[in-house]
């Protein structure tokens, strides 16, 4: 007799209201060795009912059902279920619904009709995927058997150590946005406070630029690996400005964005969050699936402004659309920038005050326009700030003033119970782009 153990088979959950679509499924994976259904439900409850029961390694989940549609079903799954790895199906393949099913948990998607070649590496990847990211968790007071009892402590514990994600973001190009970014991650910078700068403008990033930074890997490698991603990874891809500062470079050229999904980026993000207190992420301009993601992601997004009639045109149309996505009021913080001092007087600029009454924002900041200084810190690899240790002269005292805000916003929110904070940051994702071009089923 042989000693070795009898492969175990993955164990598959349908669920979908149409019985034609689930009986075809059954029988494509009738002949599958490795894979076994365990039950097929008709509704998005009778879906969750069953997966609590069956505790099934992938769910095979229909996006449009009665009673509750297959996100919900997902978002549902995800928390009783942390061990199963949903694979979203449906008719339409467009980028809305592709998004809304990965910040519901969901870890691949396939357009119906699916092929069975389609359907039988999708379960395989997404299975195995799920399993290495379960072998990366910490066991914590569960034994080493128990792979589910250790998914929801190490998830659970991932919560507790949820960090701060600010966002910078204007929809303007040459605001500025690298500019407050860097000096904010550096002004947020404290002995034993972790605080990790991320470029995610994956066409044009200029933060290694700005910090005179070189690294052999980058955002698009971790993307590469979100599902498996572990902290020792990520640790080895990062890299450290002399400041102490650690960033995530952008990739190294706009070709590599192609093969870049938006669900990837959010991930990394995400995940990379869980052990920093604070987490900046330089953006593009780009009002896109990445971008909205990580605002729905994010803890504040710094809205930054130029005080000209196209900037706050521009952003007056993003404030609209921030509401549209049912955000709190105070998750938007107004930065201005590149504002005129009193020599340039004879510029044409629109005053604060007026800019602040037509977006209804009051301003968090306002960063002079001093070009020399900033061009002088970007030749050096510095932030602002750094350049300007006493933090004296504009625009250094400023963004450093900036900072401290930010700060004090943010600090205000983590006194506050952690897996409440955790909690709120996915709801922000449930009601995003999603609540604004939901379709109906």
């Amino acid at each position: 007799m042989s000693s070795s153990a009898p492969q175990q088979k993955i164990r598959v959950l349908l669920v979908d209201d149409i019985p034609e679509t689930r009986e075809n499924i059954k029988k494509l994976l009738m002949f599958e060795p490795d894979i076994e259904v365990v039950g097929a439900a008709g509704t998005g409850r009778e879906g969750l009912d069953m997966a609590k029961e069956t505790q099934p390694n992938v769910v095979l989940m229909d996006i449009n059902m009665p009673d509750m549609d297959g996100i919900q079903a997902t978002e549902a799954i995800a928390t009783a279920v942390p061990t199963a790895a949903v694979v979203m199906m449906s008719v339409q393949s467009e980028a809305d619904y592709l998004r809304r099913a990965m910040l519901a948990g969901a870890s691949d998607f396939l357009t119906k009709p699916i092929s069975g070649d389609d359907l039988y590496s999708t379960i395989r990847k997404v299975h195995e995927r799920k399993q290495a990211m379960i072998s990366t968790l910490p066991i914590g007071g569960f034994v080493a058997g128990d792979r589910a009892g250790a998914a929801v402590a190490g998830m659970r514990a991932a919560e507790k150590r949820l960090g701060q994600i600010v966002v910078v973001y204007s929809p303007q190009g040459g605001a500025g946005v690298t500019t407050i970014a860097t000096n904010l991650a550096a002004g947020l910078m404290r002995e034993g406070v972790r605080v990790l700068l991320i470029d995610a403008n994956l066409q044009f990033g200029d933060v290694g630029v700005f910090l005179n930074l070189q690294g052999q890997t980058t955002l698009a490698d971790l993307c590469k690996r979100v599902e498996d991603l572990d902290m020792e990874l990520a640790e080895n891809v990062l890299v450290s400005h002399a400041s102490g500062l650690r960033v995530m470079l952008g990739p190294a050229r706009p070709e590599y964005a192609d093969d870049i999904h938006p669900h990837e980026v959010i991930g990394v993000v995400q995940k990379l969050s869980q052990s920093y207190d604070f987490v900046i992420v330089d953006t593009s301009n780009r009002l896109d699936e990445v971008n909205v993601g990580l605002f729905d992601l994010a803890s504040k997004i710094l809205l930054v402004c130029t005080p000209t009639l196209s900037g706050v045109k521009n952003v007056r149309f993003v404030v609209d659309l921030f509401d549209k996505f049912d955000y709190p009021p105070d998750k938007t913080l107004l930065v201005l920038n590149r504002v005129m001092q009193e020599r340039d007087r004879g510029r044409v600029t629109i005053p604060t005050e007026l800019i602040e009454k037509n977006l209804k924002i009051k301003a968090l900041a306002q960063i002079p326009l001093e070009e020399r200084v900033v061009l002088h810190a970007v030749n050096r690899g510095v932030p602002v700030i750094a350049v300007d240790k006493d933090r004296s002269r504009p625009p250094a005292k400023e963004l450093a003033e900036m900072a401290e805000k930010v700060r004090s916003a943010l600090v205000g929110e983590e006194s506050g119970d952690q897996t409440e904070k955790a909690q709120q940051v996915k709801a922000a994702q449930q009601t995003g782009l999603g609540s604004l071009f939901r379709r109906p089923s």
